[in-house]
């Protein structure tokens, strides 16, 4: 008998070990023979192997693959306990193992502990990553939000604030350039996307900004509105919709948009000045984002908007815009000028180190003194000097000698001190 024969007769253990030794096709054959009548040995002799293990096949009625017992794990029997200390701690291994020491007394090394709770954790990220998709009815949603990115505008990178709107239905979009995020830009980004569409959805969806929203509860989602924007939203006579806390998905469409402008709109380009930027994204919208074949909807989002959508937004109204006053205070600059948003507006010379008051309202920019107005321009554009020339008038022409320099009538002359000091000095 050779070493072969005598490896394979040694027992029941090794004869159990060789039946992973063998490939399900080969057992199947080994079956089949059986089947046609031949005997164990001739089968044995057929494959080369030992006729225990032919024996075992047939017994087994199949191949199987040979498990060998494993030796008992710390953390055996814990699953539902390890389940419930993940969901509770969203996926955090190291605070299940605290856990685990401080209520069931049972120590065991992270790397443990993160073994065992693998498969909850793919469980948590696929329930986190989960999205269902929805679609709104037409003229339905409008989602509104805003994105930051850098734009070379007169040989220097500006930050620059992206408004981006996306009617739900068409996928039509609307984006504008800001040089701020501040509740007036949220306003005049909306207002100018109503006038674009010429017309208003029944809702609009966004995110919980500051400018926006005071309050959102995660838990019981209740929402409290900025007073101003609850205000503005009745006058334009749309409802007003927050996404869920730590959901941006739930706005899918619109964060899709953001990011579309940038890589698409902006992708590196330069530009003068701003508004030349600002032209550049009014010819993109018409020429590119309206015709371009959307990958969801599987149409141009201009056709889409005119056959469907257009006709369900609700009548743009012919009212005025919502007008929003900004009151600030400014230091007068050495340069006679204040600055607001990176915008140097000019006042009278004489006001340099006074503090005054900036109102901005309706596009103008007004400047006041002591109750008085003293300076009053149109908005400007980033790193724009707004300057009158009147501001500056006789600066640089002033001498000592030309300002009155008369005593006051309450000095006494010098020769009363003398007389009561009992001399001259």
């Amino acid at each position: 008998m050779d070493k072969t024969r005598v490896s394979e007769a040694a027992g029941p253990e090794r004869d159990l070990r060789r039946l992973t030794m063998r490939m399900p096709d080969e057992v199947a054959a080994m079956l089949e023979l059986k089947r046609r009548g031949w005997g164990v040995k001739k089968i044995a002799a057929e494959f080369g192997a030992c006729p225990k293990t032919v024996r075992a096949w047939i017994k087994a009625g199949g191949w199987r693959r040979y498990r060998r017992a494993g030796r008992p794990k710390k953390l055996d029997g814990l699953k539902d306990w390890l389940e419930a200390k993940m969901t509770q701690h969203r996926g955090n291994a190291d605070v299940v193992r605290q856990d685990l020491k401080d209520e069931l007394g049972i120590e065991a090394t992270l790397r443990t502990v993160e073994r065992a709770v693998a498969p909850f954790r793919q469980l948590l990220e696929a329930e986190r990553r989960a999205t269902v998709r929805f679609e709104t009815a037409p003229g339905q949603q409008m989602q509104i939000d805003f994105g930051e990115t850098r734009v070379e505008l007169a040989g220097v990178k500006e930050r620059v604030h992206l408004f981006v709107a996306t009617l739900g239905y068409s996928r039509r979009g609307y984006v504008q350039a800001f040089l701020c995020e501040r509740q007036s830009a949220w306003f005049e980004g909306i207002e100018n996307a109503f006038r674009h569409y010429n017309g208003v959805p029944r809702e609009v969806l966004f995110d919980n900004a500051r400018a926006l929203v005071d309050h959102h509860d995660a838990a019981t989602r209740e929402v409290t509105l900025n007073a101003r924007f609850h205000a503005f939203s009745r006058y334009w006579g749309f409802t007003p919709r927050a996404c869920a806390p730590y959901r941006p998905r739930t706005k899918g469409k619109d964060e899709n948009g953001v990011g579309y402008v940038k890589k698409n709109a902006v992708a590196g380009r330069r530009f003068d000045s701003l508004a030349q930027f600002e032209g550049h994204l009014e010819r993109w919208m018409r020429e590119i984002s309206d015709t371009r074949m959307h990958g969801t909807t599987g149409e141009a989002p201009i056709l889409r908007f005119l056959r469907d959508e257009a006709s369900a937004l609700q009548p743009y109204p012919n009212k005025p815009p919502f007008r929003q006053t900004r009151d600030l205070v400014r230091r007068v600059q050495a340069d006679c000028c204040v600055e607001v948003d990176r915008v140097a507006y000019s006042v009278p010379w004489r006001l340099i180190g006074e503090r005054v008051a900036v109102t901005i309202s309706d596009g103008r920019v007004r400047i006041t003194h002591a109750g008085r107005i003293v300076a009053e321009h149109g908005e400007g554009l980033a790193r724009e000097r707004v300057c009158d020339r009147e501001h500056f008038k006789d600066v640089g022409h002033v001498r000592r000698a030309d300002i009155a320099t008369t005593p006051a009538a309450l000095l006494r002359p010098l020769e009363e001190y003398e007389a009561v000091a009992g001399g001259c000095w």
